[in-house]
């Protein structure tokens, strides 16, 4: 883990700044964990991290059409619940999308809110991270939205009111599988 003092954006070539991945082959039950991640707002404070090897290869990857609109429709999924409840939209972050493009891969190791190096989820981009949803092998969005939803806490970091953007990415494995990070900031 490398500590920073200036962040770099990279832009994904991805329709609609969403995108996914080609990974290893890992074939387990559909779930979702009991807990997603929050970062406090004082966890961290003063250090900076970025995880330019991981954001790097984020940004080198390429998209299928079915998980490009994966991702767009649980987004649109998400604000459509937000607006029913009287919250404001979430905004799309590329930089999200960018942490969120290395937390999917990372979970096809481990899946788990501690990266696959023992750090924090949110030591992939501090500047931005501090909400995490993830959910392995399902394979819609409307499936994984409603997992999501159905998860007490999950649901939490969905229509947190003070959550103001949002990334989604999907890893898709070389059996097809799907591996999916949500990744939420201020």
């Amino acid at each position: 883990m490398k500590k920073l003092k200036k962040v770099y954006a990279i832009a994904l070539a991805a329709v609609l700044g969403f995108a996914t991945i080609a990974c290893g082959a890992v074939n387990e039950d559909a779930m979702i964990d009991d807990q997603a991640a929050v970062r406090g707002l004082d966890e961290g404070v003063g250090e900076i991290y970025i995880d330019d090897e991981a954001i790097a290869l984020a940004g080198t990857t390429t998209s299928s059409q079915a998980a490009t609109d994966a991702c767009t429709a649980v987004f649109n999924l998400m604000n459509q619940q937000r607006a029913a409840q009287g919250l404001p939209a979430l905004a799309w972050s590329q930089a999200l999308t960018n942490a969120a493009q290395v937390r999917a891969n990372e979970i096809t190791q481990s899946f788990s809110h501690t990266r696959p190096n023992g750090s924090a989820f949110w030591t992939v981009d501090s500047n931005v991270q501090y909400g995490e949803n993830l959910a392995k092998l399902y394979q819609s969005a409307d499936s994984v939205y409603t997992a999501w939803m159905n998860s007490p806490t999950h649901a939490a970091n969905i229509m947190d009111a003070g959550y103001k953007t949002v990334g989604i990415a999907i890893c898709q494995t070389g059996d097809g599988s799907w591996y999916w990070a949500q990744e939420f900031g201020y």
